[in-house]
């Protein structure tokens, strides 16, 4: 089969090199658009660090397993797991490889999951109990997402199908069940050097994709590992988070801090393979949003005062309609209202509704 978008390859099982001291192993997971997460292994003379070690599961966790195998890395000597940013695809076997091989597990400071903060809750009573119904827990979780949760522009917020949420329950090697969650040890800040792979890399915080996507720089070598935040035939989800101020705003910023790197050769992925030209591939994502903000402006006459999720129509397909979907369509909408091409209000449901200027 041939993959339109590299992002799309299923994982394979090779290890090789992608950079001096850096093996990329790449791990199976099914997402839209995506069929497998790069983790890094980052070797030193103390033992391994890992960036991004996959889903929360079985699968991932025993093609982890395999590929550390395949490199002639025992688990036991993982000392750091990197998690550049809070999605599960990224985090998933981080709490389990600080259990298995007493890994810190290092993060950027404002790093924040939702699936930890309610993951938490039921934790003790996981562990206390010998006899627990997954499907029941489910349907729990489910109910206090929707009943605590709202999204910035107003709706109720949508929990991940069941089959997701049932992967973040697993056994632990104590043998308690609960909910898989990151638990940072270390946290960093922008510009924070990091020992790894026998050399010094340092922290670049890439607010966008999310608030707390952290990307990590070797000006020895020229490397950046890049998470989610550049990838190479894709362009990244933005999230519409208040907390961001002007979402897309920052997630271009972002995109010229890392493209202002000095002396950079290399690329390190999340998802795709590595690349060489940073600074083309983020001008060319910049692009495609003022294509997708030129689209809104264009609809702006038969969309007066509609919700988010009418606007989402307009940029997507139906096949992406749904809360990812909606969040980047709220950060394009932010952008124009905060550049003065559009407003906004709040409707009696508490929904948000926008007007963009047709001129």
């Amino acid at each position: 089969m041939i993959y339109r978008k590299q992002e799309q390859e299923p994982a394979s099982t090779e290890v090789v090199e992608a950079a001096p001291g850096v093996l990329r192993m790449q791990l199976p997971i099914s997402m839209p658009g995506l069929g497998h997460v790069n983790c890094y292994a980052l070797e030193d003379s103390n033992g391994v660090a890992l960036v991004d070690p996959g889903l929360p599961g079985e699968e991932s966790w025993q093609a982890l397993m395999d590929r550390l195998a395949s490199a002639s890395i025992p688990v036991e000597r993982v000392h750091t797991v990197i998690v550049t940013h809070s999605h599960p695809d990224h985090f998933g076997g981080s709490d389990q490889l600080r259990e298995v091989a007493g890994a810190e597990v290092l993060t950027h400071e404002a790093f924040h999951s939702r699936i930890q903060q309610v993951g938490d809750d039921f934790d003790l009573e996981l562990r206390e109990s010998d006899e627990i119904d997954n499907e029941a827990i489910v349907e729990l979780w489910k109910q206090r997402i929707s009943e605590s949760e709202r999204t910035p522009w107003g709706e109720a917020r949508q929990p991940p199908p069941d089959e997701i949420m049932l992967k973040w329950l697993h056994m632990d090697p104590s043998g308690s069940r609960r909910f898989l969650a990151p638990h940072p040890t270390i946290r960093v800040a922008d510009g924070d050097p990091v020992r790894l792979a026998d050399r010094d890399w340092f922290a670049v915080h890439t607010p966008g994709h999310t608030f707390d996507h952290l990307c990590l720089f070797d000006p020895q070598e020229g490397v950046l590992l890049s998470g989610d935040h550049v990838l190479p035939t894709i362009t990244p989800h933005i999230a519409g988070n208040p907390d961001l101020g002007d979402p897309l705003a920052t997630f271009f910023a972002s995109l010229d801090k890392v493209a202002a790197l000095d002396g950079l050769s290399c690329v390190l992925p999340a998802h795709g393979h590595p690349f060489e030209d940073l600074v083309g591939r983020c001008s060319n994502i910049q692009d495609h949003h003022a294509d997708r903000l030129q689209t809104l402006r264009d609809a702006a006459a038969d969309h007066a005062d509609a919700p988010v999720e009418a606007w989402m129509k307009v940029l997507f397909k139906q096949r992406s309609w749904g809360e990812m979907a909606a969040s980047e369509t709220f950060a394009h909408l932010e952008h124009l209202r905060l550049i003065g091409d559009g407003e906004v209000r709040r409707d009696t449901d508490g929904r948000l509704r926008f007007t963009l200027s047709t001129s």
